[in-house]
């Protein structure tokens, strides 16, 4: 089972720390995988969920472990170049496919030995609807407690 921390958060939301750098290298660090919001704004590459608030380099986002939410059009369209990189682009849909075949399933929908759970907390705050799933990984704030299980 992999874990992803959700915008590089581990222990819960923060919104001071999600998607910044530092933060994702000490997800990235405790041995997580980690989601990010990513635009491309005038050939700059920008973290971010609802504004573009960090700029990194295309480096970043080529490290092991880092799953990307492409968030407007250009983003997506210079990542679909590289398929290399693990990304998706979604709103509300059910079900994503990532570049790299995974599922990614909006909360509480069925999942499959592909699926990536996401965001579990939005239908069991207590996290127990995490216990025994079979599904490839769980991205959520709370990888943390979820691992610990």
């Amino acid at each position: 089972m992999k874990y992803i921390a959700h915008r590089g958060l581990t222990n819960g939301p923060d919104k001071d720390f999600e998607n910044l750098p530092s933060n994702i290298d000490i997800a990235l660090k405790l041995g997580y995988d980690v989601e990010i919001d990513v635009r491309y704004i005038d050939g700059k590459w920008m973290l971010g969920h609802d504004t573009p608030d960090h700029q990194v380099s295309y480096e970043f986002l080529q490290r092991p472990g880092i799953w990307i939410h492409a968030k407007n059009l250009d983003a997506l369209y210079v990542l679909g170049a590289d398929n290399k990189l693990n990304f998706f682009w979604h709103q509300e849909d059910e079900f994503t496919l990532t570049s790299q075949g995974y599922i990614w399933t909006f909360p509480g929908k069925t999942l499959t030995e592909n699926s990536v759970m996401v965001m579990p907390e939005y239908i069991d705050p207590t996290l127990d609807n995490t216990i025994g799933v079979k599904c490839f990984a769980i991205c959520s704030d709370y990888v943390e407690q979820i691992k610990s299980r």
